[in-house]
């Protein structure tokens, strides 16, 4: 049936010669019944054809037309005093930094942060950035070596400083990376998003936490305000390979500061917009004007990879058989002088009005798949929430629903971490009991990961 099917609605030619090429697809029943105004859709955003990436466990291949695209990374590493407890953590972290500068790929912009209650440049110095090659990442691991401990917490200042740094170099992509073992002591939470909201729109930025001493919401923050990736490494000796695995995602990253542009018809409400896999990511209020009844919701760098958006919106109400466009969405990249380039993919969303019941009340499945696995991130969070206030019965209640829904999309991945914070009576039915203990480490994950989805089953 037509409500079914994926709506194939274009492919770009984005003109940077090594650049992914762009497709959009929706996913969406378009049939509404009489006096229906809500429409879903499913937008499916892939970038295909692009570059290659520098691979710890494979030689590097070329790109597609022989230059790889502009870029400049800092690596910010927390020295505060904890980092010293156990002395093995700072090792690990010096470790994983090394290895992530030995990802770099040639000519790639970087430098190296410590971080306390201050931010100190530790490589190359003199506000500058260091160009990738065999002498400079040889220097950048000699300074590693100085590295230690002591001091406080203000993470602002770490990401102002990367701020400046990476400004300062006249590239495409810029990135950081973020290393922190504890909560962010010696700034208050208004400074922390003072400087957040500075850096928006400037660079992107993985977060990590390493040890059980953070805080999870910080940290998730953080990625979440800069669109890029959170987690827990819960045992420092396994920095170096996350680190690895960031830095060659990075490196992946092609074209920078797509935005996803959403146009709607007059008397046309946008209800939400969100990013709903490869993680559940808010962008409603993200939104920026981009002239009449159209706006940009950012989604960050992109490399050779697809991502799924949930677009909702309320539309007048209209007669039977009458047939709206109800949005036009399109992705596009801004330009040095201030406009934007249309990046030439494009996906229609539509409104028909029925009388066919079964036509008008089927759900589509990339549909009803995604509003559960954004109810599982929220119900995971309330759940954890209730637990550490001490309401069992909230919590049980919202983690059982949580594991209910986690068994039924298939997420395995949170059913395992589910499994480590409940005793799962009845997975289908979502009946459990809270555990009499818990891990750290694995409540943290937990809630860290609580919005990661899977996609759907095709």
């Amino acid at each position: 049936m037509g409500f079914l099917r994926g709506i194939r609605e274009g492919m770009a030619n984005f003109s940077k010669s090594n650049a992914p090429q762009f497709s959009v697809d929706v996913y969406q029943n378009e049939y509404l019944p009489e006096g229906g105004r809500e429409v879903n859709a499913i937008v499916t955003v892939t970038a295909t054809g692009g570059g290659t990436t520098k691979s710890a466990v494979a030689a590097p291949r070329p790109y597609a037309s022989g230059a790889a695209p502009d870029a400049a990374v800092a690596v910010m590493v927390d020295c505060s005093g904890s980092m010293d407890y156990p002395p093995t953590k700072m090792r690990n972290a010096r470790d994983a930094t090394a290895a992530a500068i030995d990802t770099l790929r040639d000519g790639v912009h970087f430098a190296v942060i410590g971080g306390t209650h201050v931010a100190k440049e530790v490589y190359p110095g003199g506000g500058r950035l260091a160009v990738a090659d065999a002498r400079t990442r040889d220097q950048a691991k000699q300074a590693l070596r100085k590295l230690s401990a002591g001091g406080g917490t203000a993470i602002g200042t770490w990401l102002r400083l990367a701020d400046r740094l990476l400004s300062s170099a006249d590239v495409s992509i810029r990135h950081g990376i973020l290393l922190t073992d504890g909560r962010n002591e010696h700034e208050s939470p208004q400074d922390l998003r003072a400087a957040l909201d500075a850096c928006a729109g400037r660079f992107t930025c993985d977060a990590r936490g390493v040890g059980t001493d953070w805080e999870v919401k910080e940290v998730t923050g953080i990625a979440s305000a800069l669109l890029g990736t959170a987690d827990i490494v819960a045992d420092p000796a396994a920095l170096s390979e996350d680190f690895t695995r960031m830095m060659e995602t990075a490196m992946g990253k092609e074209v920078a500061d797509v935005a996803l542009r959403l146009w709607t018809p007059v008397g046309t409400a946008i209800k939400f917009v969100k990013q709903v896999a490869p993680t559940v990511e808010e962008l409603t209020d993200r939104r920026t004007e981009a002239g009449p009844r159209a706006g940009d919701y950012p989604t960050g760098s992109w490399g050779d990879e697809s991502r799924d958006y949930h677009v909702c919106v309320e539309v007048p109400a209209a007669g039977l058989g009458q047939e709206m466009l109800a949005g036009r969405i399109s992705l596009v990249v801004p330009q040095s002088d201030g406009s934007t380039q249309n990046l030439g993919a494009q996906g229609l969303v539509r409104a028909v009005w029925t009388d066919d019941m079964e036509a008008s009340t089927s759900i589509n499945p990339q549909v009803a798949h995604y509003t559960g696995q954004a109810e599982l991130a929220q119900v995971i969070q309330q759940g954890l929430d209730a637990r550490k206030s001490g309401d069992v019965d909230g919590a049980t209640a919202k983690l059982g629903r949580a594991v209910q829904l986690a068994s039924a999309s298939g997420n395995t991945d949170t059913a395992k971490l589910l499994a480590k914070v409940v005793d799962v009576v009845d997975a289908a039915a979502g009946t459990v009991r809270l555990k009499a203990k818990v891990e750290e480490a694995d409540e943290m994950t937990l809630e860290t990961r609580s919005t990661k989805t899977v996609r759907v089953k095709k």
